[in-house]
């Protein structure tokens, strides 16, 4: 058996070079220190994001892409495919779990100031594998074709149109015409299934070499110190990371499993909409911040206004590394005060659209 395995593993050597594989991973390290454990959302989200790949092309073998059976094929999934209602859940919670996951990455190496020289091209790959997890998210809400996901889409693809100029054509070229039809679903489903999977193969493949070839860095707290304490990546590090996964598989099957994902009523365009229509909790805050401003501020339409202050704050998120360039014993206070009062607005938000009439 011993002899059988050291073969393999000189065949695979001799065509893959799985020793310099291992040289590698065995040099890598891992500071350790007292904000060590934000370090392991990153993995936790690719380890998500590996969920909803497998359960997404399980999904795929019954899915139909069209206003007559997308609904009818999601019905057949969760009644008659054995444990095809388990495989949706699944999905749809790894979904909302992934998000969160990468949000807290987010903030954590914002507040760690991670992004620092010479990371910003690893901050702008992370920025843009965060763009296209929403995006994910808004095409995915739609593909079940239910009352729900049909007019919160409808709402969600209207926000774009109130941008000057471009607008009407950016609403236009998300639905496929003047409003969210069928042709709307098969635009959305091909996003879902093809574009923005290889968007994210890219984009993830320069995060990862990025970190790989910086490392992980050391808050600049943790860095004024002095020296610090590290652990090999493998295996040390690594299995706490599966530990983690293996948490995270269970609180997910959980979940899924006592609170499985619901389809509701097929989506009819000709009936209104009913009222409380909420989209997913990672746009809440966004969603509420239109629905409070007034119609007009200082002449200005409110929602465009609305708009154009998620674009400025996209922005300074995106430029972060290039805004945050002081270093030494006094660096700036602006990505704290800035990360702090991001995440502060976002769960205020968040809570008020939760909370408050769907009338106000």
């Amino acid at each position: 058996m011993e002899r059988a395995r050291e073969r393999l593993w000189r065949w695979l050597d001799e065509r893959i070079g799985l020793e310099d594989l291992a040289r590698l991973a065995k040099k890598k390290e891992v500071p350790v220190h007292r904000h060590t454990v934000w370090y392991y959302f990153g993995g936790m989200t690719l380890f998500l994001f590996a969920i909803q790949v497998v359960t997404g092309i399980l999904l795929l073998l019954y899915y139909r892409p069209s206003a007559n059976e997308a609904f009818e094929s999601i019905q057949f999934l969760m009644t008659e495919v054995e444990f095809g209602w388990l495989v949706r859940s699944i999905h749809a919670w790894s979904a909302n779990l992934m998000v969160f996951s990468m949000f807290i990455h987010l903030f954590s190496t914002l507040l760690l100031r991670a992004y620092r020289a010479p990371r910003e091209i690893t901050w702008l790959s992370g920025s843009g594998l965060l763009g296209l997890t929403l995006a994910f998210g808004f095409t995915g809400y739609l593909l079940p074709w239910n009352e729900l996901a049909f007019f919160a889409t409808r709402v969600g693809t209207e926000i774009p149109g109130v941008l000057p100029l471009v607008g009407p054509f950016l609403r236009r070229l998300l639905r496929g015409g003047d409003d969210v039809t069928g042709a709307t679903l098969t635009r959305f489903y091909g996003i879902h299934v093809a574009v923005l999977p290889a968007l994210t193969t890219v984009v993830l493949a320069v995060h990862l070499f990025m970190v790989q070839k910086h490392g992980m860095s050391s808050p600049p707290g943790v860095e004024r110190e002095g020296p610090k304490r590290s652990m090999p990546f493998f295996p040390n590090f690594l299995l706490r990371d599966l530990v983690g996964w293996l948490s995270a598989l269970a609180v997910l099957a959980a979940l899924a499993a006592y609170f499985p994902a619901e389809l509701g009523k097929k989506a009819d365009p000709f009936q209104p909409a009913p009222a409380g229509i909420k989209p997913e909790w990672y746009f809440m805050a966004m969603f509420q911040t239109l629905k409070l401003l007034p119609g007009h501020i200082l002449g200005i339409e409110g929602e465009l206004l609305g708009v154009l202050g998620f674009g400025v704050v996209g922005l300074l998120l995106i430029a972060l590394p290039f805004l945050d360039t002081r270093a030494g014993e006094r660096p700036s206070r602006f990505p704290a005060v800035f990360g702090i009062t991001l995440l502060v607005y976002m769960v205020v938000l968040t809570f008020l659209g939760y909370t408050m009439s769907p009338t106000k």
